[in-house]
């Protein structure tokens, strides 16, 4: 049975380490959510054997960076490119000069 004190117990005890299914009441979110962002590098875990921990400092991070507004001034990584779903340039062919046809 869970205990219905233990995520107020998590967000006022004094851990410094979390494991990411503590992580995931704190945040209220699914477990496997945490792994994903784990993977993603969006949470920086901390490894201490085979055992991996979230710092509270990370949870507290991560939730300020999804309050901050996203600035507009920085540009983002890939200039200018957009994507297009124009596909028919993937199934034509045209030879090099030179080339047979």
């Amino acid at each position: 049975m869970v205990d219905a004190q233990r995520p107020q117990e998590l967000l006022s005890s004094d851990q410094l380490l979390l494991t990411p299914e503590e992580a995931a009441r704190v945040l209220r979110v699914g477990r496997t959510t945490v792994y994903a962002l784990m993977k993603a590098g969006v949470l920086l875990p901390v490894h201490i054997g085979r055992s991996c921990r979230i710092s509270r400092a990370e949870l507290e991070r991560y939730v300020r960076r999804l309050e901050a507004p996203p600035s507009s001034a920085s540009p983002r990584p890939g200039g200018n490119r957009r994507t297009t779903t124009n596909q028919r340039a993937l199934f034509e062919f045209d030879p090099q000069p030179g080339e047979p046809a």
